[in-house]
């Protein structure tokens, strides 16, 4: 990113923070959907979601990658699986917030970079430097202590964390950007939720409809807390570096970790808070890591001599061919 000015990369900055920073807090604002369900929320986070981001696509005119993903059926096979998967996580993590486990939640978030690395292994071969090895073993030593303390596997940390790096895995098959990624996915995700939505209110069950215009307008929100941090997030992807970014992710479950504890109060006993320092310490390594690689990359990359223009070639007169 050597292009980029000062202005350019605070402004990048800002809106990392901006977004990890409001994907950190969302678990203040699912509670204020209830009486919701947790499938309600879900269901109309899907359709707001693409109401917003139809809105945005028109206000910028950027239509032409929709004609395109449909002429090509792998991608839209790809794109309809990330849609999928993500629906598995928000509607997890939705109910785990309202049902008092965001720490849990916050867990999820935090052993992900792990996961998403184990994935490369198995799935795409990839090798590990030693360092990492260390960090995932580590991780899973994590996992063992915190189901001994639970008594069972971290169930909801492990489901966000796989369907997340998954969701990821997925995206960078499909290589859409995060407006119009977004857009694809909830216009697959729109009428099996707006069918949900048409049949709660059948029913006499729609919160919707049945709890008056404020409520109606948290639930319509719902579009916007979900687009506004990816918005947020493609400024920030193109103004700094991957390594930044790298580092801001964890913003996110640590603000999810200080509230589940303080604001939400939920326990935190000695093996819960082994566990979660196993995570941490895996994290530290990998960071560590990451970043002596890429100044070990740096330097090589400054040592390289540029390489000289050659010579021009006088040209041989015809005459003389």
């Amino acid at each position: 990113m050597a292009g980029i000015s000062k202005g350019e990369r605070r402004t990048g900055l800002v809106n990392g923070f901006a977004a990890y920073g409001m994907w950190g807090l969302v678990p203040l604002f699912w509670p204020l959907l209830k009486p919701a369900g947790s499938m309600e929320i879900l269901a109309h986070r899907m359709v707001w979601s693409l109401v917003f981001v139809a809105v945005a696509l028109v206000f910028v005119r950027r239509w032409a990658w929709a004609g395109e993903l449909l002429r090509q059926p792998r991608r839209l096979a790809l794109v309809t699986v990330a849609a999928a998967v993500i629906t598995v996580n928000w509607g997890v993590y939705i109910w785990a917030v309202n049902a008092g486990h965001v720490v849990e939640a916050s867990l999820g978030y935090f052993i992900n970079p792990l996961v998403t690395i184990a994935m490369g292994v198995l799935l795409l071969k990839e090798r590990l430097r030693p360092v990492q090895w260390a960090a995932v073993g580590v991780g899973f030593a994590a996992v063992v202590v915190l189901a001994v303390g639970y008594g069972q596997p971290p169930w909801i940390s492990l489901v966000l964390a796989f369907s997340f790096a998954t969701y990821g895995l997925v995206k960078k098959k499909v290589n859409l950007g995060g407006i119009e990624s977004l857009a694809a996915e909830t216009a697959i995700q729109f009428l099996p939720a707006l069918g949900y939505l048409l049949w709660l209110a059948g029913h006499g069950e729609s919160s919707f409809v049945n709890d008056g215009a404020g409520h109606a307008a948290l639930l319509a929100s719902t579009g916007i807390v979900t687009a506004v941090p990816l918005v947020c997030f493609g400024a920030a992807a193109i103004r700094v570096p991957l390594s930044t970014l790298g580092l801001l992710q964890y913003l996110a479950p640590v603000f999810q970790f200080l509230l589940g504890i303080l604001y939400f109060h939920e326990a935190m006993p000695a093996e819960r808070w082994a566990g979660f320092v196993l995570v941490w310490l895996a994290l530290a390594l990998l960071t560590w890591d990451a970043l002596r690689t890429a100044r070990r990359a740096a330097r090589a990359l400054a040592a390289t001599p540029v390489p000289r223009p050659a010579a021009p070639v006088a040209e041989t007169p015809a005459s003389q061919v």
